[in-house]
């Protein structure tokens, strides 16, 4: 997604418009400063400047609509920062609160390749039989208690029983005819 020399501040109000537009469909400049946390008139000097780059249709005393491009750029920006929040808190584990904070300001910085390699991750760690929530527990506890080689060693034991046990599921008995 080109995102035409916009900086941090300028997609985070492009997330938050989209997102209000998402909510309330019609998007007003109070509720913006509200979302923001800041004051009217520094909202309507963004607004123009947004307004300037094409990024929304915008007059003074009105409602406003972002542009097709700056729909595009606010909801890129919004599937970044879920993306990005959800492996802080499902995978590191971090508050929510925190992760929401730091997914903000991660957002803006990682390459679209990365974003993709850890969506990736995100999907391989939670559904591949060899991961999942075990193996996420068992960060969570190296986390707590650090390096522990006898409970990695006691770990790969527990793994390799299970393959094995699957694998035998898998295998046909011998000897013995199967009805199809």
């Amino acid at each position: 997604m080109e995102k035409q020399q916009l900086s941090s501040t300028m997609e985070d109000y492009l997330e938050t418009l989209f997102l209000l537009s998402q909510e309330k469909g019609a998007i007003r400049v109070k509720n913006i400063a509200k979302r923001l946390g800041v004051k009217m008139p520094t909202v309507t000097n963004m607004l123009k400047s947004l307004s300037e780059k094409g990024m929304i249709d915008y007059e003074k005393h009105e409602y406003l609509e972002l542009t097709k491009r700056g729909r595009a750029i606010g909801q890129e920006i919004d599937r970044r920062h879920h993306i990005i929040s959800r492996f802080l808190t499902d995978i590191l584990k971090i508050d929510p609160k925190t992760a929401d904070a730091e997914a903000c300001q991660m957002e803006h910085a990682m390459s679209p390749a990365t974003l993709r390699r850890l969506a990736q991750f995100m999907e391989f760690v939670q559904f591949c039989p060899r991961t999942g929530s075990s193996w996420l527990s068992f960060f969570e506890e190296y986390c707590r208690h650090g390096l522990r080689p006898e409970k990695c060693a006691e770990h790969m034991k527990d793994f390799s029983g299970t393959i094995k046990d699957r694998i035998d599921l898998i295998k046909e008995p011998k000897g013995e005819n199967t009805k199809r």
